[in-house]
């Protein structure tokens, strides 16, 4: 279930997209399993049928769906987007390890601080 927030600053067709690709992740929405139509989407959420879309098109340039001519949208296989998704997620970390480093924060705790939020994580 999709729920948009209209307080949020982001536009409507990236609330879309993000909710989705966390459905994708998440094994919510299976591999090759159908999204929903354009129009049945923008119906249930109450939105422009061009917001859902941008959210589809965003979608499927990330890699995270593949469209059929005349069926619709599919979820793609996680190895489609998770490796570019590992790769960013690596380069975004190596930043910030960076500034730590700088800052003065020790390995150990990173290491604690890390092992803290993968157990909050894990429930």
């Amino acid at each position: 279930m999709i729920v948009l927030d209209y307080q949020d600053r982001r536009p409507l067709y990236e609330q879309v997209a993000e909710k989705l690709q966390r459905m994708i992740v998440k094994g919510i929405l299976a591999k090759d399993e159908q999204l929903p139509s354009v129009r049945s989407l923008a119906m249930e959420l109450s939105v422009n049928p061009n917001t859902i879309q941008r959210a589809y098109g965003l979608l499927e340039r990330e890699g995270y769906i593949y469209p059929v001519k005349g069926r619709g949208n599919f979820v793609s296989p996680p190895e489609s987007f998770m490796r570019g998704q590992k790769d960013s997620f690596f380069r975004e970390l190596d930043q910030l390890l960076l500034q730590g480093y700088d800052l003065g924060v020790s390995r150990l705790e990173v290491c604690e601080h890390v092992d803290i939020v993968y157990k909050e994580g894990s429930r």
